[in-house]
């Protein structure tokens, strides 16, 4: 594929998340009579306040977009209903429909024709009214497709019958018009509610901050305050446990700090003096004063939700196959139409009527019922069966792009792995404490210690002894007496700070070379052993990525943690290229950089961090049990947290694509046949298609578009 192909291409998921686009078939035809009113409040004003713009005017407009879906929604479902109960009476009083059943007049009273003709004129403004505005739109920018194509056939068939009623020689089509209406709209619901609705993801990322926080008074004294009241220079006290409310520096207080959500690195970052930390991000076992420095529009998450808005806004949808296919279709009829008028006007002895009758005929033909119904019927068969196997579409037209992909780049922390620490590996130092020794006594320390390391150390035995006289050493570990012995975990640099030497220093140097995150245990001030821990790697990755690799994508891992940690994760489960110490506000551009040859791509996150590079990519595929944002970005959700199934999300797009295509082909192939003989190439033989057959040539089409989208299968 060349470069504009693939930019092209990069451009089309993001229109998903924006405004009604009136060149888009996912939206135009969904223009509705609520838009005018919605429209007039679309964009009320948002401030923009201290914490994070989660009160700007992005995560209004996200919300009314949001809104402004679900109210098309239910307009398609109302007017489809109302539409359905007009058409019943239609069909009892149509006198082919009579027929066909062997009722001969047996509903049949005086002014019959004029309730059918009351009923369809009801029907043709209140159910056509989408299409009709469509049409009229499309016809504006000069831009056909199926708005005008549906438009144009309801108006013809309307016209044509109100004037048989009015007296004009000829046959209704008013039936045929009610039947129409109501499959296109039935189609247009089905496809909306398949339709990814606006992104939450602005919204999701506002949750991550505090309401509340406390501020500290020049005098010393505190006060709990809505972040909102927040200002730069402000100092503000985090408790353990609690989120950082703004963007800053520590300016007294030593403790932890879990930046996971926020930048991918898995082990949490001391903090201490001078320090910076991240609004959102949470504080571990130590108090920290911080000085306010970032709120607003200049705060990381403000910037963050700014990413995610300009990469989804970069893109812009292309017209879908039923576009495409619409677009020929109106030009065939119209064209069929009127050269079939002119014909039998100046190369036949029939007239104006019979001619019209034609006319009418063939327009009517060439708007297929099954045209409207062979995308949907895809796309939800496609979309039950995905979410049956753990697949959740939420963006239909990245999702068929999947097919295409050439490269998969994965996030590591909760994805690859499981994003919880585990005991890889226990170093004894002498004879007098075994491996399990060393756990043990770990264990029992770390049982009243709130560090995300403490719950690995923990799980890793099966028993642990009880602990006395329990201290959390702000920064550095925690302490305890166990067993009548004084029990230390603590980081290596504790042994460098109060001058203990080790013999196997090499030893933990080794691991530490593997990315490891180590901790020392010490016994009435004597080193006994070490203790590894590192992100727990998921038992499918290595299976995925084998998969993938069979499949010829190139697979990657993107990830915020160190190069050690990422070397030896893509070491052990084969990843082919690796881009480490990457912050959220670059991995966009990492995701551009793999893009930029021509290179269709997907991203595998489960994390705040990976909103922007999940938008960015051509497909975002979310762990389900990742962030809200992560999922809210993404077209595609992957309940069950398995790798593997990334190669699914491809096979389904596959199946789903060929498919598609198939009832393309069944919708409106058959007018190859119908419309030259509708149009009566035949009638010197005796043969002409009259509206009856023509209309059970579209009941067939229909049938089989309906068949043919229930037996999607795909390969395993």
């Amino acid at each position: 594929m060349d470069k504009r192909n693939h930019d092209h291409k990069q451009q089309e998921r993001g229109g998903q998340h924006k405004q009604a686009d009136p060149d888009d078939h996912g939206h135009t035809q969904h223009a509705s009579a609520t838009d005018e009113a919605h429209d007039q409040d679309q964009h009320g004003q948002g401030g923009h306040d201290g914490h994070g713009g989660h009160d700007s005017h992005n995560e209004h407009e996200g919300h009314d977009h949001h809104d402004h879906h679900a109210m098309m929604i239910r307009d398609f479902r109302r007017r489809f209903w109302v539409s359905i109960v007009l058409t019943l009476p239609i069909l009892a009083l149509a006198p082919m429909i009579q027929q066909w059943l062997g009722l001969g007049d047996a509903i049949a009273f005086p002014g019959d024709s004029w309730v059918m003709f009351a009923l369809s004129t009801a029907l043709f403004f209140y159910g056509g009214w989408p299409f009709l505005k469509g049409m009229f739109s499309e016809l504006g920018e000069r831009n056909p497709g199926m708005m005008t194509l549906i438009g144009f056939a309801i108006s013809v068939a309307f016209g044509y019958s109100a004037a048989v009623n009015l007296g004009l020689s000829g046959h209704t089509f008013f039936w045929e018009l009610a039947t129409l209406i109501d499959v296109m709209l039935l189609g247009h619901w089905i496809e909306m509610r398949s339709v990814m609705g606006a992104s939450r993801a602005l919204e999701e990322l506002s949750k991550l901050m505090p309401s509340t926080t406390t501020r500290v008074n020049e005098d010393g004294s505190t006060e709990e305050v809505s972040i909102k009241d927040l200002n730069s220079g402000d100092i503000v006290l985090v408790k353990p446990g609690e989120k950082i409310p703004a963007d800053g520096a520590v300016v007294d207080g030593k403790s932890s700090v879990n930046e996971a959500m926020i930048t991918g690195e898995s082990v949490p970052v001391t903090k201490q003096e001078s320090d910076e930390v991240i609004g959102g991000s949470v504080n571990g076992e130590g108090s920290l004063k911080v000085e306010v420095k970032g709120t607003g529009e200049d705060s990381y998450l403000s910037r963050m939700v700014n990413l995610v808005r300009d990469a989804q806004a970069s893109k812009s949808k292309t017209q879908n196959f039923a576009d495409r296919a619409a677009r020929w279709l109106t030009a065939i009829a119209l064209s069929s139409g009127t050269i079939t008028f002119a014909a039998w006007l100046i190369f036949s002895d029939e007239n104006v009527t019979f001619a019209m009758a034609r006319a009418v005929t063939v327009m009517v033909i060439a708007c297929p019922h099954a045209l409207g119904l062979a995308i949907p019927l895809v796309v939800a068969v496609s979309t039950a069966q995905s979410a049956k196997n753990g697949l959740l579409i939420r963006n239909r037209n990245a999702f068929e792009r999947a097919r295409d992909l050439q490269a998969i780049i994965f996030d590591k922390t909760g994805t690859l792995t499981l994003g919880e620490f585990g005991v890889t590996d226990t170093v004894p130092f002498g004879e007098q404490y075994g491996e399990d020794d060393v756990l043990r006594l770990a264990a029992a320390v770390e049982s009243e210690s709130e560090h995300p390391l403490a719950k690995g150390i923990v799980d890793a035995v099966d028993e642990t002894p009880q602990v006395k006289e329990f201290n959390s050493i702000a920064g550095t570990g925690a302490e305890g007496d166990v067993d009548g012995k004084h029990v230390q975990v603590v980081r290596p640099s504790f042994l460098e700070e109060n001058g203990m030497q080790l013999d196997r220093q090499d030893k933990l140097d080794e691991l530490a070379g593997q990315g490891k995150t180590v901790v020392v245990v010490i016994v009435d001030d004597q080193p006994v052993g070490a203790i590894a821990l590192a992100d727990i790697i998921r038992d499918e990755s290595k299976e995925a990525v084998k998969l993938l690799k069979s499949m010829n994508f190139r697979t990657i891992m993107l990830t915020g943690d160190n190069k050690q940690v990422a070397e030896y994760v893509a070491g052990e489960i084969g990843i082919d290229d690796v881009f480490a110490e990457v912050r959220p506000d670059g991995k966009a551009d990492k995701v551009k950089e793999v893009q930029k040859d021509g290179t269709i791509t997907a991203m595998v996150g489960d994390g705040v961090n990976d909103a922007p590079a999940l938008a960015t990519a051509d497909v975002g595929i979310a762990i389900g049990a990742g962030t809200d944002v992560a999922a809210e970005t993404a077209d595609v959700i992957l309940v069950r947290d398995n790798p593997l199934d990334a190669a699914s999300v491809v096979r389904f797009s596959r199946a789903t694509y060929k498919k598609m295509i198939q009832n393309l082909w069944w919708a409106t192939g058959y007018n190859a046949i119908a419309i030259p003989l509708a149009a009566g190439v035949l009638f010197w033989a005796g043969i002409i298609l009259n509206p009856a057959v023509g209309a059970a040539l579209m009941s067939v089409s229909t049938v089989v578009v309906a068949i043919n989208a229930r037996l999607l299968h795909v390969e395993k």
